[in-house]
């Protein structure tokens, strides 16, 4: 088999991982997508390995053994991730990340310090009454 099939596979593949996590707002399907940008990664690896082994005649398959350490991180990177990702929907009720942004910056609607709009209210100055509105 040529190189340029699973060259290509892995190329799509990364770039629909690389669409899945500049256009998704639901924090899982962001890990999902690195997910899949991972594994394109692991694709390439196992596949150059294979091309490299048959054209040298080695028999060391450092390629095979590298992605099975990143098989390995990735699980591990997924795990870590999807308890941040459920301590988070667990804390704020949302896992959609613009607006989890926005709280972080105290731009949402939960902000103590801003009106409706979400613009900051701004405090009174040392020494003034705060005048309360109705």
């Amino acid at each position: 088999m040529h190189l340029a099939y699973p060259a290509v596979l892995a190329a799509l593949l990364f770039c629909t991982g690389l669409y899945g996590v500049l256009a998704r707002r639901n924090a899982i399907l962001v890990l999902m997508s690195v997910e899949l940008m991972l594994n394109a990664v692991n694709l390439n690896l196992v596949a150059f390995d294979a091309w490299l082994s048959r054209v040298a005649e080695d028999t060391l398959h450092s390629g095979q053994a590298l992605a099975l350490f990143t098989i390995a991180i990735a699980a591990a990177e997924i795990g870590i991730g999807l308890a941040i990702v459920l301590a988070v929907y667990r804390n704020r009720g949302t896992s959609d990340i613009d607006r989890l942004r926005d709280t972080a910056e105290g731009h949402g609607p939960d902000d103590p310090d801003s009106d409706a709009t979400g613009r900051a209210i701004p405090a009174p100055a040392a020494g003034e009454k705060a005048e309360a509105t109705a």
